[in-house]
């Protein structure tokens, strides 16, 4: 269901961009587009309300992952995901270990898949980061991240040529280690 479905469904359209803003993955990164090239809202409307719902969970998931992880670990196949999901989390968050609550911050801000609130919080959690200054540094990250996909979707196509150059020089930076 698109995001026009659910608005013709009756959701508004802050409410369709508070929602996807709270998604793990998506987050703001896909919630600010959708509010400001898609639904036309103001961009200070569009990031106060993506801003704002990619923090809701953020304190929720610092808080309850642990006892949740403990719980579903006893099933074999949840320990097997949470292996693999923690492995692949450590190497991501490799720069946050050297760094801890600045890396944290500078992890959760680069506008990247799979680089927001959640990863940062799940970052946390694994390096065992105090839950204060988990959230604090999350949340600063989340407020840099809007504040680059707010200008990227406010420079139109230029900002899509930006945003596409760099995830490429990342690529190819990345696969090629240089």
């Amino acid at each position: 269901m698109s995001p026009q479905d659910l608005v013709a469904k009756g959701m508004t359209p802050e409410l369709v961009v508070f929602l996807t803003s709270m998604l793990p993955i998506v987050e703001l990164r896909g919630a600010l587009p959708l509010a400001i090239n898609v639904f036309h809202l103001p961009w200070t409307k569009a990031f106060l309300i993506a801003v704002i719902g990619n923090l809701v969970p953020i304190p929720f998931v610092l808080l309850l992952l642990d006892p949740i992880v403990k719980i579903l670990s006893k099933i074999k196949f949840m320990d097997q995901f949470f292996k693999w999901l923690f492995e692949r989390t450590r190497k991501k968050g490799a720069v946050v270990e050297k760094c801890k609550e600045i890396g944290l911050m500078i992890f959760v801000a680069i506008p990247l898949p799979a680089t927001g609130g959640w990863s940062g919080a799940l970052i946390a959690y694994l390096l065992g980061l105090q839950f204060t200054k988990s959230l604090i540094f999350v949340s600063l990250g989340v407020l840099i991240a809007g504040v680059i996909v707010t200008t990227l979707c406010l420079l139109g196509w230029f900002g899509a040529i930006i945003a596409g150059v760099a995830l490429i020089l990342l690529a190819v930076f990345g696969v090629w280690k240089i």
